[in-house]
């Protein structure tokens, strides 16, 4: 509800064009949309105007009759657009007969970006009506690909209440026939740390990138900051994936690994530190690192933010060590501003070996279409 309460405010900005719903005119399961230069007198709402507009963005891009439709929580960085562009040339490339759509689950993202905040104006759409025009479309295999990090709050929301209510057909978009084309042929991909021996997959990973070495070889301590999620909540199973790979990371190099959020009580920066000089480190030079898909607010200002005193950055160096939160030796950057030997902070999305990560993820959902591992509609599951 706050989601949809929230994009209402941004429906207003987008264009009063009409455009006719997905699919050639005999899918049975095609909606017809009214066009009124055609003389009707309906003045279809602004909601109603948003959802065309992503069904005319879906329908002009259908090639296939497969579709992964890759989920992030969104952002208002330029470096980070770059990096779901990045994220989206891989699929693309690596998924060929599949079509590749990328959505935003928070609408304040989408509304922010639409507006232009810190970069030129450009539109998201969030997953719901994605999926309701990717079935207006009549796609017959559906992938909804998670861009987090861990299996917490906004990977439940996109697994249990975007694609639950896809599949429950809530507002009545599609045609039953539809609906048992769909059965077992809908997956949800899961995230980065999903699973746990994904950790020690990923902590191999970060191990191996030849940045993060070159911090370690020289004797320094790497410090990743990822999000979390309030413990008053059960969130537990997600949560826990931090402690995991610190833990996996400490096992390749002791010593030389720590991992904490900014939203996750007992994890804090100062909880950090606290192991640190627990396990004898007073000081040092300490090389602060996203544990997120892409380097936005929580990178730039509270991760690295001079200016803030309550960054990682700032506390970091209050407490005697010699943090640093930009890199000069980073190969990968997506950001187009990006020159060699420019300062940057790389984010986990932009790092091709953990982007293949996320791809695995993909590629073992793909392979549970059609079994009992896929989703069941209603009109097709056994009383």
């Amino acid at each position: 509800m706050k989601i949809k309460t929230l994009m209402l405010s941004m429906l207003m900005a987008v264009a009063g064009t009409m455009f006719t719903a997905c699919g050639s005119d005999d899918d049975d399961n095609k909606q017809p949309v009214v066009n009124p230069t055609e003389g009707t007198t309906v003045n279809p709402s602004n909601y109603d105007r948003y959802q065309q507009t992503v069904n005319q963005i879906v329908r002009t891009a259908k090639s296939s009759d497969k579709v992964i439709l890759v989920v992030a929580f969104g952002s208002t960085w330029e470096q980070a657009y770059d990096t779901f562009d990045k994220v989206v040339d891989d699929y693309k490339a690596q998924f060929p007969g599949w079509d590749v759509f990328l959505s935003f689950s928070s609408a304040i993202c989408i509304n922010n970006a639409r507006a232009g905040e810190n970069v030129e104006p450009r539109d998201f759409f969030d997953p719901e009506h994605f999926l309701t025009a990717i079935g207006l479309c009549g796609y017959k295999q559906i992938v909804v690909q998670s861009l987090q990090v861990i299996p917490g709050e906004e990977y439940r929301r996109v697994r249990d209440s975007y694609v639950k209510d896809f599949m429950n057909n809530r507002n009545g978009d599609f045609t039953e026939d539809y609906m048992h084309s769909i059965d077992k042929q809908v997956v949800v991909g899961v995230p980065l740390m999903g699973e746990d021996n994904d950790v020690d997959k990923l902590a191999v990973v970060l191990n191996d990138e030849s940045d993060i070495k070159a911090v370690i070889n020289a004797g320094g301590i790497v410090a990743f900051m990822g999000h979390g999620n309030p413990e008053n909540y059960d969130y537990y199973g997600a949560n826990i994936r931090y402690t995991e790979l610190e833990q996996a990371l400490q096992l390749i190099n002791p010593g030389h690994y720590y991992v904490g959020t900014v939203d996750m009580e007992d994890n804090y920066v100062g909880n950090v530190i606290d192991r640190m000089k627990d396990d004898g480190i007073t000081s040092g030079k300490v090389q602060l690192y996203p544990l997120m898909s892409i380097a936005g607010d929580h990178a730039h200002n509270d991760m690295a933010d001079a200016d803030d005193e309550e960054s990682w950055y700032s506390v970091m160096n209050a407490a005697g060590y010699q943090a640093e939160a930009y890199e000069t030796t980073f190969t990968e950057a997506c950001w187009k501003q990006h020159k060699s030997g420019d300062s940057y902070i790389p984010a986990l999305a932009e790092r091709s070996k953990v982007r293949a990560l996320w791809i695995q993820h993909t590629r073992e959902a793909i392979a549970k279409l059609g079994t009992d591992d896929a989703l069941s509609t209603p009109t097709t599951a056994v009383e």
